[in-house]
Order: structure tokens, then C-alpha cells, then sequence
């Protein structure tokens, strides 16, 4: 029994040493990989650190966002041949915090389908296209969806002279909806669930759908409701809205999974302009806030603090982003309230009420503190 014991304890001691010298051989060898070149097949690559998308958007200089240009209010080719609305100048956000220059951006408009493979692919920064987040689509799509920028819900709309005053009615209609949406998901399930029998006419885009359903194709347009209040404003016939909403509807920024720090950049140049707003801090009004006594607010635009002993400093909150990247968004875009009344004011929509407002007034909008 002796003999068997001392054998062990020596077994124990050499298989410690033989482990701390593979570990400190593994962590010289991951040091070394941080700082030296490693050959592959002959050719020589320089291995770097710091190499996700933050500092693939900053040296490009350009920020590529996924979009919409069908969609008025949200995304859309304006007049002059711009990309202009709500989605558009979330990219623009985005922009402002990476790269301090709002316009610097290159918008890619995307059918529904098209979205997770071109954002997957790598060819799209981001994606800001009207896209629910979803269950499914968080562990599927290899996408991980950030702050939520609009609330919205599923509704239907129908010829004002159709007959159709509610869902019950909708029985055995034709139903225009987008193909590879959750629209498409949600229409099926529930009409289904309520035994209600109808027809799905499918369209790649809104270009196609919105005249077929104001010529006649189908007497019915399923859509978020926000899409549906914006093309009534612009159509040539009398149309009405029913009353019911189907879903939850959840838009906002959303980008390929695997980068978070990319992930926070973009979600906390988001968030910044829920917190100006929150502050009162308009593009109108910002630079007197440069001077302002609350510390917060100081922070929050990137300007020195004052401590007890008289010494000032810039905070670092540590996102990789520039200290004044809250001043460059709201100074060259503006906060939440701004961003919604300049684009979907028009087409009827108002923050009173919705699920849109700050959480001071009964809404949603409600973000982390900045410090």
C-alpha cells in the first residue's frame, strides 16, 4: 500500500508539470500568433488584431446599409434621386458615430427576401429595413437584432367602397401580401386559426403590389400597419384601414452575428438618440448644452468634467467610438422625436399615444444610462 501510494503521488506531480508546460507552450504560442506572421502554403499573412467591422466601416470611410426604396416614411429614392426617411437616417446615425460625417453612407435597397443573405454575406454593414425581429429569425438567420426603433403591428386595408369593415369579412377575399415576409407567416396562421378562409396573392415588392391592389388584383393589402397608413396618403383611391391588428411587429437595426463590438456601436449610436430626446437635446439646441451643469449630459456629449479638485477630462465609456459621437448624431441628424416627425409626420403618423413615444409618456422608447 505504501509503494502504491508514493507511485501515485509521483504520477500526480508529473502529470502537473506536464500540463503547466503544455499551457505555458499554448499561451506563448497564441502570443506569438498575436505578433508574428504565420505561414500558409508559402505565402506569408500578418496577423492583427482589431480587425472586426468597427474598423473595417472607419477604414472604408463609408458605411454600407441595407434599405429600403419603395417604402414612403421609411425608405425611399426622393426626387432628386437621394435615398430619404425614417430607416435611411438611421443609417445616417450610424454613420455620424462610426465615421463623423452623416452622409458618408451607401445604401443597398433590398427586396424582403434578399435581407439575411446580403446581410450574412458580408456585403451590408447593417440592415435598416423595416424587419421584425423575430424568434426564429435571431437563431436562423445568423442576425442579432438591436434596440427597437419603431413598434409596430400587422393590419389590413381595404377600397374604401369594398364592403370589408372588419376581419370577419375578410373571408374568402384575395389578400395582396409580400412574399419571404412575416406578414405572409402571421396572414396563415391567424386567419387560419380563426377558420377564415382566404386567398394570398404574393409580390417580391411594394413596386408591383401597390398597383395591383389599386387595380383590383385583390381586394385586401396585409401589411405593418405603418406601411399601410403611408401608401394610403399617396394613393389615387379612397381607402380605409380595419380596425384590427394581428401581430406584434418589432423594427430596427440588425446585424450578422459574431461581432459584438460592432453589435454595441451600432446599438448605442441608436440608443443616443432616445436619450437626447429624452433631454430635450435637439440639433437646433445642442451646442448650448455643451455648457451645461449636469455632468450626465457632459458625459454624454463627449465634453470634460470637472472633479472636486479642480481636474477635467473627457469620459471614455470604452465602446470604440469617439468621445463626441452622441454631439456628432444629434448635431448632424437629431434625436428620436426629430427623426420620426421629419419622415413619418407626413404620412400621418404621430408619436402621441403609440408605442413609439418616450417612456416618460406612456411609451416604449426607453434606453440604458449613459455612463
Amino acid at each position: 500500500m505504501k509503494m502504491t501510494s508514493k507511485l501515485l503521488k509521483m504520477l500526480a506531480l508529473a502529470l502537473s508539470i506536464s500540463l503547466f508546460a503544455a499551457a505555458c507552450s499554448s499561451s506563448d504560442d497564441a502570443e506569438d500568433a498575436t505578433t508574428e506572421e504565420e505561414e500558409t502554403d508559402g505565402d506569408t499573412v500578418e496577423l492583427t488584431q482589431g480587425d472586426g467591422r468597427l474598423a473595417a466601416v472607419q477604414a472604408a470611410g463609408t458605411l454600407n446599409c441595407g434599405g429600403n426604396d419603395t417604402l414612403p416614411g421609411f425608405g425611399i429614392v426622393d426626387a432628386d434621386g437621394g435615398f430619404s426617411g425614417f430607416d435611411i437616417d438611421y443609417c445616417k446615425v450610424i454613420a455620424a458615430a462610426v465615421l463623423g460625417d452623416a452622409e458618408a453612407i451607401n445604401i443597398t435597397p433590398l427586396v424582403a427576401a434578399q435581407r439575411f443573405p446580403t446581410l450574412q454575406s458580408g456585403e451590408i454593414d447593417v440592415l435598416i429595413r423595416n424587419t421584425t425581429w423575430t424568434a426564429s429569425r435571431d437563431g436562423s438567420e445568423q442576425a442579432n437584432f438591436l434596440h427597437t426603433t419603431f413598434f409596430d403591428g400587422q393590419g389590413f386595408m381595404v377600397n374604401a367602397d369594398s364592403g370589408i369593415s372588419s376581419l370577419e369579412d375578410v373571408a374568402d377575399a384575395s389578400i395582396c401580401v409580400l412574399t419571404g415576409t412575416t406578414t405572409l407567416l402571421n396572414l396563415n396562421a391567424v386567419l387560419g386559426d380563426l377558420d377564415i378562409p382566404f386567398t394570398a396573392v404574393e409580390f417580391e415588392s411594394n413596386d408591383e403590389l401597390n398597383p395591383a391592389f389599386q387595380a383590383g388584383q385583390c381586394e385586401v393589402w396585409t401589411s405593418d400597419a405603418s406601411q399601410l397608413a403611408a401608401f394610403a396618403a399617396n394613393m389615387d383611391i379612397e381607402t380605409s384601414i380595419l380596425p384590427e391588428i394581428i401581430s406584434k411587429e418589432p423594427l430596427g437595426p440588425v446585424v450578422a452575428d459574431g461581432d459584438t463590438e460592432w453589435a454595441q456601436v451600432v446599438n448605442w449610436a441608436v440608443m443616443a438618440t432616445v436619450q437626447a430626446w429624452e433631454w430635450g437635446i435637439t440639433s437646433d439646441n445642442v451646442d448650448s448644452f455643451l455648457e451645461s451643469e449636469d455632468s450626465s449630459i457632459l458625459r454624454f456629449l463627449g465634453q470634460p468634467i470637472e472633479d472636486d479638485e479642480g481636474n477635467s477630462a473627457v469620459a471614455e465609456v470604452g465602446l470604440g467610438l469617439p468621445t463626441d459621437f452622441a454631439y456628432n448624431i444629434i448635431s448632424q441628424v437629431g434625436n428620436y422625436e426629430e427623426i420620426f416627425n421629419a419622415n413619418l409626420g407626413p404620412i400621418g403618423l404621430t408619436l402621441d399615444g403609440s408605442p413609439n413615444d418616450l417612456w416618460t409618456n406612456g411609451g416604449l422608447q426607453y434606453v440604458p444610462p449613459f455612463r
